[in-house]
């Protein structure tokens, strides 16, 4: 006697019987248990969770899938789960390369836990990103904002509604995945003393970034217990255009030395001092954040403070993942270490002519 369809049998069968592309029926798990020779809900529980049935049916089936061209419907089987096997991730600005890594990293662990990835980015606007947020709820199961510009507030309040893990921000009741930006600050900031520097300028990120003011403390605190003078000079955008428009407050500055919040505005920054005959780091040395793809393209090459991106995207898709499959605990915040680069860009002051 044939069993009776389960609700996610129905589900996934409803959706399945759609027309695909080129016009020709859709396959079904009917039409896969036939093939395999055994019962629909046995190819249900096989295909909605692997490890549910015998190795041997199991490679059946996926045979059987697999002839049939047959592609299970994640939104179907949502109906009767509530699930949708999708995590979300939102990112302030999808052309740079700082997030290529977390692009990866997240990638790379919800592909091995056999979820899917979507990705949204907010353009550097807190209103974008809510919205983007709000869109991805109704279809994930959970989310990761990376280097988030909405207010803690938003975010908890997201949280409240499902899963959301936090990279390059600390936000209480949330998971976070922070670099420890401290240690490679400390060894930039002391390299540059060491190269005869006493006055280094810090070029900060947008105003609603959390990270580029934690930078900013690091600097600080760096500076000071190596005595050094620290001043923070604004930029209009973190982009390599940006970096071109902080020339000349950081000649104006007077500092021989200059730690940026990302790599870009260090690339923007070293292009207009070489365009105006300011050579480096003979006059000026320059330190970037982050080791983007291409920090050591230029010439010199960039001195950075590397930052573990691939590193935060794995740990906050597996802390996200966690959390969905039920971990007694999690981490509330998990911290990666930072690490100085030294290439070119950064070397002993010469004196005037």
């Amino acid at each position: 006697m044939t069993e009776p369809a389960k609700p996610e049998v129905a589900a996934t069968t409803a959706a399945a019987r759609k027309s695909s592309r080129d016009g020709k029926p859709s396959a079904t798990i009917y039409d896969i248990a036939k093939l395999a020779g055994v019962n629909p809900s046995t190819v249900s529980r096989a295909l909605s969770k692997p490890g549910r049935v015998s190795a041997k049916t199991q490679k059946l089936i996926e045979d059987a899938a697999a002839e049939l061209n047959y592609h299970v419907n994640p939104f179907a089987r949502a109906l009767p789960t509530g699930r949708t096997s999708t995590l979300g991730l939102i990112v302030a600005d999808i052309t740079n390369p700082t997030f290529f890594g977390i692009i990866r990293g997240a990638e790379s662990t919800a592909t091995a836990r056999n979820y899917t990835l979507m990705l949204a980015e907010s353009a550097e606007s807190a209103e974008t990103e809510l919205t983007a947020a709000r869109r991805m709820m109704a279809t994930v199961d959970g989310l990761i904002l990376a280097s988030p510009r909405m207010d803690d507030d938003r975010i908890r309040e997201l949280a409240r509604e499902k899963p959301v893990v936090v990279i390059n921000r600390e936000v209480d009741g949330v998971p976070c995945v922070v670099p420890e930006v401290n240690k490679g600050i400390g060894e930039a900031v002391r390299s540059l003393a060491a190269n005869g520097h006493s006055r280094i300028a810090y070029v900060a990120g947008p105003q609603r970034s959390w990270m580029s003011g934690r930078r900013w403390e690091g600097v600080q605190a760096a500076c000071e217990w190596s005595r050094l003078e620290a001043v923070r000079l604004e930029s209009v955008k973190p982009t390599v255009d940006g970096g071109r428009q902080a020339a000349r407050d950081v000649v104006a500055s007077g500092a021989t030395a200059v730690i940026t919040y990302n790599d870009l505005l260090a690339i923007g920054l070293m292009q207009e001092l070489q365009a105006a005959a300011v050579v480096v780091p003979d006059r000026i040395s320059i330190v970037g954040f982050d080791d983007i793809f291409g920090a050591d393209f230029t010439t010199p090459p960039l001195t950075t403070v590397r930052s573990p991106m691939t590193a935060c995207g794995t740990e906050a898709a597996t802390l996200l993942l966690n959390v969905l499959h039920g971990a007694e605990q999690v981490a509330a915040i998990v911290r990666v270490d930072t690490e100085l680069v030294l290439r070119g860009s950064s070397g002993r002051l010469l004196p005037a002519n």
